[in-house]
Order: structure tokens, then C-alpha cells, then sequence
């Protein structure tokens, strides 16, 4: 570090205290004995420190950097205050720091700065999302499916009687509360017996949830459970519920952290009946600042962390594993072995994508036995048996579809060999069959695909024009397919004259797209205004069923597709594809990077997403040159 820059570290120790004694205690502990040892310089940007959540998140982050000697760690307390969070980070950025970690107060206020920032040093984003995608890297808990887990939980206790629920909410607005209320309510209305009565807002403040839950608890004395956004909020509504001595009244909490009055503890002494854990990225945010700043390959762009159910049947268990985690680093001395077993080479997607592993299995000295399935279920299975037979190290494999994997992951799980997801996801009763999954957020792809559509015809003059139309669909039942579909109607039907009049699977094979969209001109012809194709490929061979009919794909027919491929590039650059939103196929660097991680005893992520971008037809011919599949 420099001599400036260190006059600068230690003068912020008094900038940057922002009216919390948390944050004071935080800057103090950064301080190191050999200031001139340090390298980097990390600003840390809190939206507050007045929820244990975040308190939690600035000690897992403390903790983790103590562990490099050549790092110091300045943190910022915004109070809950947009305006003051973007001085601070004003501020840190006028010190010097080399990299930024924020945990936003609200996602639109502060998506500018984050970008702004982003064009000059890296930006980690945690727990809350800003809008695009300028930054570096986001590092954040699924909200939204611990909000579903929640749900499935309530319904456990409830059994098959039903009852009445009341939900108590944190910081209304904000964008956890809203996932994890859309996520619980999507699993709570399906059942006709459950009932939600109250939804209190108490901004995730255990007095406040106390306060507001002895207001209207007399209105609802036959209430059955009441479900907190987190587990202070929870606790709030247990002393509320004891003084009224509603004893029979069950309770379920968000963030499992441990300590004193905190959610591992309230469900050891039995005051909740559950909790789901809601990890914070303190600790991730430190390896991957790490990572980012020693220029390391695999760097994802998102980072989605796991929730575990915590209940009194579970806690000892979980609480025995979280304190002696399972190291895979003692498992051999040589080379670590790698078993893939790949869908097929249906799309010039997935050769780049089996070309990207095994280039990266030999850059970084890993073993791999590489098995194509032949786009066959059975195939990928047998393989899967075959590397357990093998006692490979760490078992990968790409999912044809998403159903079906339960009892040979079970298998494997059995044998002690971890298993890695790579590309598509699965369903599975048991989350912890795998330990990760590591590619695209298929459905952000179809929003982006419908998102530049409506733009496009907006610029054209047409958005208030009838709009057909028609879909050309990956395999039946792969997630690929499904979620694409279910991003792209995400968007559309906000538009009601964006109208999708046929859909159907080409299976991702170029020849399938062709025969698929003869059939849409034979049944619509000229009434198709738009071609959505779930890849490149597909999109292609729609292109070549399109001049046969006699019209000109990309002008009267406007095509966008998914996967960014040499091959769309090609027929941008030609005119007869206008737009494509990216599917990275070149996971190898960051599947390698979680293999080696996990045999060193770090904990993956329960997903991991790639960067990905979107390419229009304008910039075709630019961009062609550094397409790399």
C-alpha cells in the first residue's frame, strides 16, 4: 500500500464513523499492528447496523479477513439512509479502497453509484440486488425460496386440519420481505384450509413486532402460527404471545444465527418452532474479494447461498456439522479425479461447453473421466454409477432433464463422493444430494429476450400493435425449457397485445427448429410477427424455414434466440437474426475452481451463476471477433 494510502487508511478510522458505536468497533478492528504489510484496502458499505443479521454479516467479515495478513477492512453504517450510504461510499472511494463491498439500503437508490464505481475498482454486491448489471459480483440468500421452504414448513405443523396464520413482515418495500412473502404466500394459498389473518409490518425490530402483535393478537386469539420474517421479530411475538398466555401458538422465524437470543438458540429452548437459516456472505465476500483481486479464473457473477430448515428434531445435528464441516482435503494426495457425464453434442452450445471442461480440467491438473449420455437419461445415470464404482473424487454432470436423479444421487451421497450440478437444474427431494449448481439463471435469459423484444418494437413504432408470437421450445421438462418460458411470459404479459399464439419443443436441434416453424407458417403464415427460440441453433434452422416460405427472417419475421453462438452472430452480421441474449457455455474455469475449492474443505454455494450479456443485431459484426464458441 502506498504511503498515501495508508495516511488515508488510518485518518478514515475518524471519517467514517456514521452514527453507530457497531460501526466504531468495526473500523477499530481492522487496525493492524504492520500497517506497511498491507496490500489491499476493502470498503465495506452497510445498510445499517441495527439487525443482528448485519451485525452477524460485519463479524463473519472481520473474522474471515483477519486471515489475510496483507488485507484491512474499512466499514461504513448508513443507518437505513440511502442518501448517507451513497456519501459513504463516496468516501470510501476518495481513500482508495481497492475493492467494494455493499449491502445496499434499497436497490434502485443506490443501483448509480454501484455502477459508477464498478467502471473504476470491483464491486461485491450483498444480499440486496441492485437493478442490471454493473458490478462484479452479487453474493445473496434465495428469498424468495426460503419464503417457499417456510411455507411447507407451516403446512408440516399444521397437518391436515388447516389453521390461521399470521405473518409478520420486515422493512415494507424492500426487496426480501417481498420475495420471501410472494415465496411463503405461493405455497400458502394453494392449501384451502389455511387462512393468512394479519400481516403486521414491524421492520424486522423485535420491539416493534412485540408492540404491534399485542395490538391486534385480541382480534385473533385462535390464531395457529405465526411466521416472522426474522427470527428477532419472532422472538418480539413470543413474549407478546406469553403475556397473553397463548401457549398453544406455534412460531417460525428467518436467520438461524447463532448467540444469545438469536434463532439456533430460541429453537434449543424451544420458543421457536423452527427457523431457516438466511446466511449472510460475510464470510464468501472476503474469499471471492480475494479471488477477484489475485485475478483468479472462475470468477461467477452471482452467488446464491443455502438456507437450512433448523427445527428441535434437526438442530443438533446441524449445529454438529456447522462446527466440524466436512473437509474433502485429505481425501488423496495425487490428482484430484473428476466423473462428467455430459447431455450430448446437440448444439454448437454444448460442444463449446464440453470443450471449456476438459481445456480447463488439463489447465488446472484435474483428472477428468468425460462421458457424453447421448441426449439419454439412462446413459447420464449409468455413467454417474460408473464414476461411483470408480471412487472418483467429485461427481459433475449436466441434467438432460429435471426429474428423475433421486435414487442415484442418493447413491452417491451414500458412497461420500459430492456431487456438482453444472448447467441445468433438477429436482430432487433432498437438497443436499448436491452441493451446488453451477450456470445461467435460464429465466433471467427469457425476461432479457422479452425485455428487449418490447423495446425494440417500441422503437419501431409497434408497441401498441398487435403482436404475435411463436415459441420454439428446448427438451419437454429440462429447465432450459421451462424457464425460459417462464421468464419470457414474465414480461410479455404486461404487454397484452404481445400475444404468444404457438409454442412447441424443437429439442434444441437445429433440424427440429426447421420442421417446428414449417409447422407454425403452415397453421399462421404471415401472421407471425415474431420467432422467440430457446437456442441459437434452433433459431437458425427457423431462419432456413422462413426463406423457403418465401419471407425475410430478421425483417418480416423478427427472430430473437438464446445462447449468443458464432452461428448467431453469422445471421445477425447477414440481417436475418436481430437479437441474442448470452447462455455462457464456458463453465469449465469456475467447475474446476468449485472442485478444488471443495476438496480444500470450503463450502460451495447452493448456486452459482455465470456472467452473460445482450447482443442485438447492431453490434453483430463488433462483437464477432471475440465470440469464443
Amino acid at each position: 500500500m502506498s504511503n498515501l494510502k495508508l495516511s488515508l487508511f488510518n485518518y478514515a478510522i475518524a471519517v467514517l464513523i456514521i452514527a453507530s458505536t457497531a460501526s466504531l468497533v468495526a473500523c477499530k478492528s481492522s487496525i493492524g499492528e504492520d500497517d506497511d504489510q498491507v496490500e489491499y484496502l476493502i470498503g465495506v458499505s452497510q445498510a445499517n447496523l441495527s439487525e443482528p443479521w448485519r451485525v452477524t454479516m460485519c463479524e463473519e467479515i472481520m473474522e474471515e479477513a483477519k486471515k489475510y495478513k496483507d488485507l484491512r477492512v474499512i466499514f461504513t453504517n448508513a443507518a437505513q439512509n440511502s442518501k448517507q450510504q451513497i456519501e459513504d461510499v463516496e468516501k470510501l472511494i476518495q481513500l482508495g479502497v481497492d475493492l467494494l463491498i455493499i449491502s445496499p439500503n434499497e436497490s434502485e437508490a443506490l443501483t448509480p453509484i454501484v455502477a459508477r464505481v464498478h467502471r473504476k475498482i470491483p464491486v461485491i454486491v450483498l444480499d440486496r440486488a441492485v437493478e442490471g448489471y454493473d458490478y462484479t459480483l452479487y453474493i445473496g440468500p434465495d428469498n424468495r425460496m426460503i419464503g417457499k421452504q417456510a411455507g411447507e414448513f407451516v403446512i408440516d405443523l399444521l397437518g391436515a386440519k388447516g389453521g390461521k396464520i399470521i405473518e409478520i413482515q420486515g422493512l415494507n418495500g424492500s426487496p426480501p420481505v417481498r420475495d420471501r412473502s410472494e415465496g411463503f404466500r405461493d405455497v400458502i394459498l394453494r392449501n384451502q384450509k389455511i387462512k393468512i389473518v394479519d400481516t403486521l409490518v414491524a421492520d424486522w425490530l423485535r420491539d416493534k413486532a412485540e408492540d404491534k402483535l399485542r395490538e391486534i393478537i385480541v382480534k385473533h386469539p385462535d390464531v395457529d402460527i405465526i411466521f416472522a420474517h426474522n427470527d428477532a421479530m419472532a422472538l418480539g411475538a413470543y413474549r407478546a404471545l406469553k403475556n397473553f398466555g397463548l401457549n398453544h401458538v406455534k412460531l417460525v422465524g428467518i436467520d438461524g444465527l447463532p448467540g444469545s437470543n438469536n434463532g439456533l438458540e430460541l429453537v434449543q429452548k424451544g420458543m421457536l418452532d423452527g427457523t431457516f437459516t438466511c446466511p449472510t456472505g460475510g464470510r464468501e465476500a472476503i474469499q471471492y474479494a480475494i479471488d477477484i483481486l489475485k485475478h483468479e479464473r472462475g470468477i461467477p457473477k452471482k452467488v446464491i447461498l443455502r438456507s437450512h430448515k433448523i427445527t428441535r428434531e434437526n438442530i443438533d445435528e446441524y449445529l454438529l456439522s456447522k462446527n466440524n464441516p466436512i473437509s474433502h482435503k485429505d481425501v488423496k494426495q495425487n490428482k484430484i479425479i473428476l466423473g462428467f457425464a455430459q447431455v450430448g453434442t446437440e448444439s454448437e452450445w454444448r460442444i463449446a461447453n464440453s470443450n471449456s471442461i476438459k481445456s480447463a480440467a488439463k489447465k488446472e491438473g484435474v483428472e477428468l473421466i468425460f462421458i457424453d449420455g447421448q441426449q439419454s437419461q439412462q446413459k447420464q445415470i449409468e455413467a454417474i454409477r460408473s464414476f461411483i464404482k470408480q471412487k472418483v473424487d467429485v461427481i459433475s454432470f449436466s441434467p438432460i432433464v429435471e426429474t428423475g436423479w433421486n435414487e442415484v444421487l442418493q447413491e452417491a451421497k451414500a458412497a461420500g463422493i459430492p456431487v456438482i450440478i453444472l448447467d441445468r437444474t433438477i429436482k430432487v427431494s433432498d437438497d443436499s444430494l448436491y452441493v451446488s449448481l453451477i450456470g445461467s439463471d435460464f429465466e433471467e435469459e427469457g425476461r432479457r429476450a422479452a425485455k428487449w423484444l418490447v423495446e425494440y418494437m417500441e422503437k419501431q413504432g409497434k408497441k401498441e400493435e398487435e403482436i404475435n408470437i411463436v415459441e420454439i421450445e428446448g427438451n419437454e421438462g429440462s429447465a432450459p425449457a421451462i424457464d425460459r418460458t417462464k421468464g419470457f411470459n414474465e414480461i410479455i404479459k404486461k404487454y397484452p397485445n404481445f400475444k404468444v399464439i404457438m409454442s412447441e419443443p424443437g429439442d434444441f436441434f437445429r433440424s427440429q427448429g426447421k420442421e417446428v416453424m414449417k409447422k407454425f407458417l403452415e397453421a399462421e403464415g404471415e401472421n407471425i410477427d415474431v420467432v422467440y427460440a430457446h437456442n441459437d441453433d434452433m433459431a437458425v434452422g427457423a431462419i432456413e424455414a422462413i426463406e423457403e416460405y418465401g419471407l425475410k427472417p430478421g425483417k418480416d419475421i423478427i427472430i430473437v434466440s438464446v445462447d449468443a453462438a458464432r452461428c448467431a452472430f453469422k445471421a445477425m452480421i447477414e440481417g436475418k437474426l436481430n437479437c441474442t441474449v448470452e447462455c455462457n457455455p464456458l463453465l469449465g474455469p469456475q467447475l474446476m475452481k468449485a472442485v478444488k475449492d471443495l476438496m480444500v474443505g470450503k463450502q460451495l454455494p447452493v448456486r452459482i451463476i455465470t456472467e452473460e450479456g445482450v447482443f442485438p443485431q447492431e453490434v453483430a459484426r463488433r462483437e464477432f471477433p471475440n465470440r469464443q464458441y
